[in-house]
């Protein structure tokens, strides 16, 4: 790697052009297109995550005023507000939604191996969605309530590297249990899911697909008790039981036996109650694997606070959708220099370095390394109590 180029430079190297440029074919993105590319505007919107900038004219100024390097940087077409800003509302958000997933299927391979708190050999999903509010005025299209408009980010973690396997971005009125109908199980694989997806049709379907899931169950399920495994109470197991629903839809829904796990939290005077279609591993370690949906949470929280999916740079839903798209973009891209570099720093103290070096002229490692800031690694910080929703 040339130690001539600037950071954001060599950031772009681990970008695949080729599967970017079969992305921007497949939905003619370039199409009539003379000056500004696709890629020019992906690096605006890669440029703008990467430094926080905050609206159209912020990204015009600060580049403008870098104009001497632009051209070595991988931009090709002249940078304004205007174009950028057309091509937000009228370039295909396919496009980078497609590059996204080239992304995430290279960055699960680099975090296959990796911990997440539990040893198990099989995959991990943790499934949940976060609102993301927006002004009804700016945003009719996106109506969420009566006087309110908001976007949905359902997202499928792999809890190995805390990779995004699966997004799907809707309005607000789209109702979390219905994107079940959306994944393809993988069989082996645990999906760990809240409350809020508890619909015994869908799990069936998880079941007969040979997968695994772990959710909570709700106080009043109608059931009956087949036959119990002993617990040990000292580690906050209450029972370890086999069922069978008894309810009058719950049965039609779900006809075969399911486990059925009561855990008491000292530390929070609370009783939980684990609904899961494995027998084979122990009940502590389900109880573990709810734990640990709390990652998507931290996820939840983290691109939120380091990336720019709160603030919109255009009104349109294809504006929205792709600056969305980008920013998950991102954030793999970050994750898979971490690992190919093996760096040992948080994503977060990456993306502060990344912001203050993005136009040094150094190497990417050396600016990584060479550093004396504390990393605060604010994916650890102040988790709730083990089993507090």
């Amino acid at each position: 790697m040339n130690t001539g180029k600037t950071i954001f430079s060599q950031i772009m190297e681990f970008l695949p052009l080729y599967e970017f440029r079969k992305c921007v074919e497949r939905y003619q993105g370039d199409y009539k297109i003379k000056s500004f590319s696709c890629l020019d505007q992906f690096l605006c919107m890669a440029f703008a995550q990467l430094t926080y900038r905050e609206s159209l004219r912020d990204i015009e100024s600060c580049l403008r005023f870098m104009q001497p390097r632009l051209y070595h940087m991988g931009f090709r077409g002249q940078i304004s507000r205007n174009t950028l800003s057309n091509a937000n509302n009228q370039r295909d958000w396919h496009i980078y939604a497609d590059l996204a997933q080239v992304l995430i299927h290279r960055a699960r391979k680099l975090y296959l191996k990796e911990p997440f708190g539990v040893e198990l050999e099989q995959t991990v999903y943790a499934l949940d969605a976060t609102t993301i509010d927006l002004c009804l005025s700016l945003f009719p299209w996106a109506r969420f309530r009566k006087s309110k408009a908001a976007v949905k980010l359902h997202t499928l973690l792999d809890l190995r590297g805390n990779i995004p396997a699966f997004i799907e971005i809707t309005d607000g009125k789209v109702a979390d249990v219905n994107i079940l109908d959306m994944l393809i199980p993988e069989t082996g694989s645990f999906y760990i899911m809240d409350r809020g997806y508890l619909d015994f049709a869908r799990l069936y379907v998880l079941h007969q697909d040979l997968a695994f899931f772990v959710t909570r169950a709700k106080s009043n399920i109608q059931c009956q008790r087949l036959y119990s495994r002993p617990v040990d109470k000292t580690t906050g197991l209450r029972c370890d039981q086999t069922i069978l629903l008894t309810g009058v839809q719950s049965i039609r829904d779900y006809p075969e036996q399911i486990r059925l796990v009561r855990f008491f939290d000292s530390e929070t005077n609370s009783r939980f109650r684990f609904l899961t279609n494995n027998f084979s591993l122990d009940a502590l370690t389900i109880t573990q694997l709810y734990k640990c949906r709390w990652k998507i949470e931290l996820f939840f929280k983290w691109i939120k606070q380091h990336l720019r999916i709160k603030a919109f740079f255009g009104t349109s839903e294809n504006a929205v959708k792709t600056q969305i798209w980008i920013a998950i973009s991102i954030y793999v891209l970050v994750a898979i220099i971490k690992k190919e570099l093996k760096l040992k720093q948080s994503l977060y103290t990456i993306l502060q370095i990344l912001s203050v070096t993005i136009f040094e002229k150094t190497h990417i490692l050396q600016a990584l390394m060479e550093t004396n800031l504390i990393d605060d690694n604010t994916e650890n910080d102040n988790q709730l109590k083990l089993f507090k929703l």
